[in-house]
This record gives structure tokens, C-alpha cells and sequence, in this order.
């Protein structure tokens, strides 16, 4: 054990070392003005001094705020919305075959793409963000949920048929479980592409939050101010992304087939 805790922390150390370089590297080109003429990029220094500026005046974290807790709910609601539709989808072969056709003439559709629509539905109000989140959560979440259902070994199935369980006992007992690895992978990519719509969205249509302080930074020429923005929004997808492969491990485990 205590071998192999030392080989992980030896390895995620060993993972830094490429960030740390690139950082030294950008300081570095910063400084001895590497860039081209007129390619206003500032020092990582710079880029870090401006990023404790905004905390500390508090207009990071208002805005931050706002992203994350549209992220929360619209993403939740989509998530779970997605999972118990990608359930019924991938159990029961007639709802399949009946919703099947809809989600794959939605599915397709780039959330981004309802944002017209939802403007005109909606109005531009705390709605909006929330609404497009959970667009881009819930078809890619039913689809994986469904193809982890009826991706489920059969002989599983048929193990638990022979030992007398009921429909309902094999559903949550062994088939979801089995078909967690893939609602997981549903879950981790679309967590990140949540913050990454909701920033776009915040950028064409909402006051505040994240996109909103970018279009700020951009209308002053604040390249540092940009460049915080898109630090906070790639550290927060990578956040989600640990976060769920944490819960997925810890979760699927001992159902692995071959544990």
C-alpha cells in the first residue's frame, strides 16, 4: 500500500513538470517579448497579479458564482433528467423504439443552436443559461445511459433471471450498476462542455457571470483579465472531470466484471 501511494504521488508530480515548464516558458516569451509585434500577451506574473486583483475586489468571485451555480442546476436537472429517460430507453425495448427516432434527430443539434429560439421563448433572464446547460446535458447523457443499458453482458441478466429475480431487482441490482462506466463517460464529457456552453452563452446573451466578465475584458483591451477568465474556466472543467472519475471509480469498482 504504502508502495503504491508513493508511485501516485511520485507520478502526479511527474504530471507537473509539463505545466511547470510551460509556465516558465510563457513568463519567459512574455518578458523577452518573444511574441510578435503588436500581440499584446502578458507575463504569467502578470496574468496571476491580475487574477488576485479580481478576487480581492470581489468581481471574480460575483461572476464565478453566477457560472457555477447555473452550471449546478442546469446540469443536475439535465444529468438526472437524461439518466432515468436513458434507463427507460435502454430496459424497455418498445419505448426505445418509439423515442429512439426523436432523440436522434435532437441529439445532433449543437446546444448553442436552441440559443435563438430559447431567446425568443424564454427571454434573456437567469433561465436562459440554465435551460441551454441542461440542453447540452440531457441528450448525450440519455444516450449513454441507454447504450450502457443494452450493452449490459446478457449472461448477467440471465444469471440473476435463473436465480429468481424479479424485473425490477435486475434493472438496479445488475444492469445499472454494470452499465455505470458508461453514464460516468456521459457525465465527465458533458461537464466540461457545460461550462464551456454556458461561457459562450454568457458572452452573446447574459450580464454577468464568467462569458460576460470575458466580453468586458475584451471591450478594455484586458488581455490579462481574458486570459483569468479562460485559466478559471479550464481549471473548473478539469475540477468536474476529477470529481466524476473519483465518484465513478469509488462506485463501479466492484462491479467491474473483471474484479
Amino acid at each position: 500500500m504504502a508502495e503504491g501511494a508513493r508511485q501516485r504521488h511520485v507520478q502526479s508530480a511527474l504530471g507537473m513538470v509539463p505545466v511547470a515548464v510551460f509556465l516558465i516558458a510563457w513568463e519567459l516569451a512574455a518578458r523577452l517579448e518573444l511574441f510578435p509585434g503588436g500581440f499584446s500577451f502578458p507575463a504569467f506574473s502578470a496574468v496571476g497579479m491580475e487574477f488576485y486583483r479580481l478576487t480581492v475586489n470581489g468581481v471574480l468571485g460575483e461572476n464565478f458564482l453566477s457560472s457555477l451555480t447555473r452550471v449546478l442546476v442546469g446540469f443536475s436537472i439535465g444529468s438526472l433528467a437524461g439518466i432515468a429517460l436513458g434507463v427507460v430507453i435502454g430496459w424497455k425495448e418498445v419505448v426505445r423504439k418509439a423515442l429512439s427516432p426523436i432523440i436522434s434527430l435532437l441529439y445532433p443539434i449543437p446546444a448553442l443552436g436552441w440559443l435563438p429560439l430559447l431567446m425568443l421563448w424564454i427571454g434573456i433572464n437567469e433561465m436562459l443559461p440554465v435551460t441551454i446547460i441542461f440542453l447540452c446535458s440531457f441528450f448525450p447523457v440519455v444516450y449513454n445511459t441507454a447504450t450502457g443499458i443494452r450493452n449490459v453482458d446478457k449472461k448477467y441478466v440471465q444469471a440473476a433471471e435463473t436465480l429468481g429475480a424479479s424485473h425490477a431487482c435486475i434493472l438496479f441490482r445488475v444492469v445499472l450498476p454494470l452499465a455505470l462506466p458508461n453514464v460516468f463517460t456521459g457525465l465527465r464529457l458533458q461537464a466540461g462542455m457545460a461550462w464551456r456552453v454556458l461561457v459562450a452563452a454568457e458572452m452573446i446573451a447574459i450580464p454577468t457571470g464568467i462569458g460576460a466578465l470575458v466580453m468586458r475584458a475584451e471591450s478594455l483591451v484586458r488581455v490579462d483579465m481574458i486570459l483569468v477568465c479562460l485559466i478559471v474556466l479550464s481549471v473548473m472543467c478539469l475540477v468536474f472531470d476529477h470529481v466524476f472519475l473519483f465518484l465513478e471509480r469509488r462506485l463501479t469498482g466492484k462491479w467491474s466484471p473483471g474484479a
